[in-house]
């Protein structure tokens, strides 16, 4: 992924990061979700899905464009709102959203798995497929995962030739009736449900701005790779949508959920075709697993040199501390054996909205600063509060187990900031918003100054 800017990563680097997050989440690992909660309308969902986060997108380009940080949101958030408890809880928040995409990553990994091995799909063989997957990255990060970083491009490319083929040879046999949008009250209940939780396909562009300070020209780049993934993404998203729900009967797509596109792929390509892309699933999911370990990595040091999270997350070799390595693991295992793949996956949507909604706020605050127009700042705020909302009331609805999750994850994240501040006699520390702008060589100082060692409280 590296560019020519002595190591950094370069545009396509950046663009690879955010494509094969993005397409791991949900193409693989949701695919069938989506096909029960929408039907036929699943290509439309993913088109409207992909023009709610251009919302996100704006601001975290215009911000990502002047405040160059590996702590990417929770560094607009901090500079926009300043650090308090809120923002605070947020830090751990945000942190803790690594650790349930990777839940969701690994559940999604042994959908796939199981099948190809043709093992059955008990809870003993799923559970073992989870730890043995998230033990492997475990151990790769401890090792260093330079290598597997670098070859996150190739793998980005391999998994998007596998839906080339599986969109080329597949798109012939489409029949129109089986992907006819269906706008009735059920078709429209069905697009509103289905859009809340597969907001969740787009999040991985925000791993771009976790990975600025180690770019080449992150004031434009980074601005040119959260557009260039959205628009890469979602023209795989609706191609392989037509592809899948037009060649299989819903009632096939939802019973194969957790390995759905696989199985839409043998009316035409045959025991061969659910084969291939098989093994696609499990290489764009294990690219998935080791750019969220990345983007985790980069934002739980920046957090920390910053103050905002423990000092065990304070290393830039962030696998070198065992503690911090072992208590993403074990709450990413926890999440994968506790929730089912519905769960985490509205879960991780609910954690990130939160999160984008703060993150517009301080775009509003910041305008002054960093651009913007605020008609579409405000409208991107309206569109992600109604997203939320929906996906509170589709979990209310269909599983309060993780409707209760969301709000013990966010109450959580409350507390333990609390406790944190309240042990460590951490105070507040007032946070420019204008001055990094404009006056060089203070914004460098800012994201690279040593951590006091105290703090004040105000």
């Amino acid at each position: 992924m590296s560019g020519n800017g002595g190591g950094k990563m370069g545009l396509w680097g950046a663009v690879s990061l955010a494509v094969g997050t993005m397409i791991g989440a949900s193409i693989f690992s949701i695919f069938g979700l989506g096909a029960r909660i929408a039907g036929s309308n699943l290509p439309l969902v993913f088109l409207i899905s992909g023009g709610a986060a251009l919302f996100v997108a704006y601001s975290y380009a215009r911000l990502g464009s002047r405040i160059i940080s590996d702590a990417g949101p929770m560094e607009f958030i901090l500079k926009g709102i300043g650090d308090n408890l809120v923002t605070g809880a947020l830090s751990f928040l945000f942190w803790f959203s690594y650790v349930v995409s990777i839940a969701l990553f690994a559940k999604g990994f042994a959908g796939y798995l199981l099948p190809l091995l043709q093992l059955p799909a008990g809870i003993l063989a799923t559970g073992g497929a989870e730890l043995a997957v998230i033990l492997v990255f475990t151990l790769l990060g401890a090792l260093g995962s330079t290598a597997v970083g670098r070859a996150e491009s190739l793998i980005v490319l391999i998994k998007l030739g596998i839906l080339g083929v599986f969109v080329v040879l597949g798109i012939w046999s489409v029949q129109p009736a089986l992907i006819t949008p269906r706008l009735d009250g059920a078709g429209v209940h069905g697009i509103l449900n289905a859009t809340a939780v597969f907001f969740l396909s787009y999040m991985g562009f925000g791993l771009v701005t976790n990975a600025s300070e180690n770019m080449v020209d992150p004031a434009r780049n980074v601005p040119r790779a959260i557009y260039l993934s959205i628009l890469i993404v979602t023209l795989v998203y609706i191609a392989v949508a037509v592809t899948a729900v037009g060649n299989l009967p819903l009632p096939q797509l939802i019973r194969a959920e957790d390995n759905a596109l696989a199985v839409a792929a043998r009316p035409f390509l045959g025991n061969l075709g659910f084969q291939l892309i098989a093994i696609g699933a499990l290489f764009s999911i294990s690219s998935a697993i080791n750019a969220t370990l990345f983007g985790g990595a980069n934002v739980a040091y920046a957090l920390a040199r910053d103050g905002e999270l423990p000092r065990l997350f304070e290393r830039k070799s962030w696998f070198g501390s065992m503690e911090g390595l072992y208590l993403t693991s074990g709450l990413g295992l926890l999440f994968a054996l506790t929730f089912d793949l519905n769960g985490i996956a509205s879960i991780t949507s609910s954690v990130y909205m939160v999160i984008y909604l703060f993150v517009l706020l301080s775009h509003l605050r910041l305008r002054g600063t960093c651009g913007g127009n605020p008609v579409i700042i405000v409208s991107g705020l309206l569109v992600i509060l109604a997203i939320f909302v929906l996906l509170l009331l589709y979990q209310w609805q269909t599983n309060r187990h993780a409707f209760y999750g969301t709000w013990v994850t966010i109450g959580a994240s409350l507390v333990i900031e609390t406790i944190y501040r309240s042990i460590r006699g951490r105070g507040f520390i007032e946070r420019e918003i204008s001055k990094w702008h404009h006056e060089p060589g203070v914004l460098e100082e800012l994201l690279h100054r040593k951590r006091p060692a105290d703090r004040t409280k105000k």
